[in-house]
């Protein structure tokens, strides 16, 4: 029961929008691909515990600012657990549940927000890139990315323990940004391993979709020359079904795919940000009612799952919040070394006296300041 088969994702191309498991929690279509679907629901719920506690410690002053992802989890946990080891993943700032399924501690996020991080964590623990603030410019890193893959010749050995591919994120807004066009170009014109995930949560701040294009994203790609796919992004199923499929072709060497996962975001761009003055509060219950921990959970309990699993899923849910609070509170002051610790793989001489001299630096601001 929580292992998914039969059928496949390869019919949702062009403007066909694959759904799987539909609102009212029955499994209306069947995909080849399998998924762990107590994973993924405790997967949902934590990550999405991870938001709703950012949002209150950003209101009590612990945090700077905060992009909630409240009703995107569906098509984040899909797409983060469609990941292989190798893979690596390029996310924008939004993707705390992706960054979740990478096992990336969610209070190393919430340092970047309070400030007490000059770097964040480090990429190469968990395949999973930084937090990227510039509109679009994780597209083009991820590309980047890409190249060195094809030279490394880790691209259409079929070898799964070498093959790999790259995984990056974006939002509608991207998509007018010159980085993201120039990103679909390369990837397509080098036929590289690279998948781009596109939450068409519906606004770029406050701009919507309908003022930025006149064709669905996925359409977006055969323009540049290659495959896409649209998903319903509540749907964790679906998502982790398209986003198995592409990856699996670009492995193969089967080049780009641009998946359009259509979801809704539910709380404002970021906590500061005011989304009454620019949309409809009847919109945003209209998609609370397509939320996608609500179907899964409606699927699990109208499939016999026993009410331990839920609670335990709570529970843990209890434990991580309080784990959040304390540890957001506990994060040291950044180390001032940092920067130049991570930024080379082998510090050359003149890096090593700047680190010096800023050191010093540092060393004498603190005890005139004492």
């Amino acid at each position: 029961m929580t292992m998914l088969h039969p059928e496949t994702a390869e019919a949702a191309l062009d403007d066909e929008i694959l759904t799987c498991l539909g609102p009212d929690g029955v499994l209306h279509r069947e995909t080849t691909v399998g998924g762990d679907l107590f994973v993924m629901y405790r997967d949902m719920v934590l990550s999405r515990r991870v938001d709703t506690e950012a949002i209150a410690l950003q209101r009590q002053g612990e945090l700077g600012l905060w992009p909630s992802m409240l009703g995107q989890e569906g098509a984040q946990v899909g797409a983060g657990r469609a990941l292989r080891p190798r893979d690596i993943a390029f996310p924008t700032y939004r993707e705390h549940a992706v960054a979740w399924c990478r096992g990336v501690d969610p209070v190393q996020l919430l340092g970047l927000f309070r400030g007490t991080t000059l770097g964040g964590w480090n990429p190469r623990e968990n395949n999973f890139n930084l937090y990227t603030l510039v509109i679009g410019a994780q597209t083009l890193h991820a590309v980047g990315y890409a190249m060195g893959i094809v030279r490394d010749g880790d691209v259409g050995t079929g070898d799964p323990d070498r093959d790999r591919a790259v995984l990056v994120f974006l939002g509608d807004g991207a998509l007018s940004e010159g980085e993201t066009n120039e990103a679909f170009v390369w990837a397509a014109a080098q036929n590289l391993p690279v998948v781009f995930f596109c939450q068409n949560n519906q606004w770029a701040i406050s701009a919507p979709y309908s003022v930025q294009s006149r064709v669905s994203v996925a359409q977006r790609a055969q323009g540049f020359g290659f495959r896409g796919v649209r998903v319903d992004g509540n749907d964790v199923v679906a998502s982790h079904a398209a986003t198995v499929d592409a990856l699996d072709r670009a492995r193969a060497g089967g080049g780009p795919t641009l998946i359009e996962a259509i979801t809704y975001r539910r709380n404002p761009h970021t906590t500061s940000d005011d989304d009454g003055r620019y949309r409809d509060a009847g919109l945003t219950e209209h998609w609370s009612a397509l939320d996608p921990i609500a179907r899964l959970r409606t699927h699990l309990e109208s499939s016999g799952v026993a009410p331990d699993f839920f609670a335990e899923v709570a529970a843990e849910e209890q434990l991580l919040a309080e784990r959040i609070r304390s540890g957001c509170r506990a994060l040291p002051e950044p180390d001032p070394a940092t920067p130049f610790l991570h930024t080379l793989a082998t510090m050359p001489a003149e890096l090593e006296l700047q680190l010096a001299a800023h050191l010093a630096f540092v060393a004498t601001g603190e005890a005139t300041a004492s």
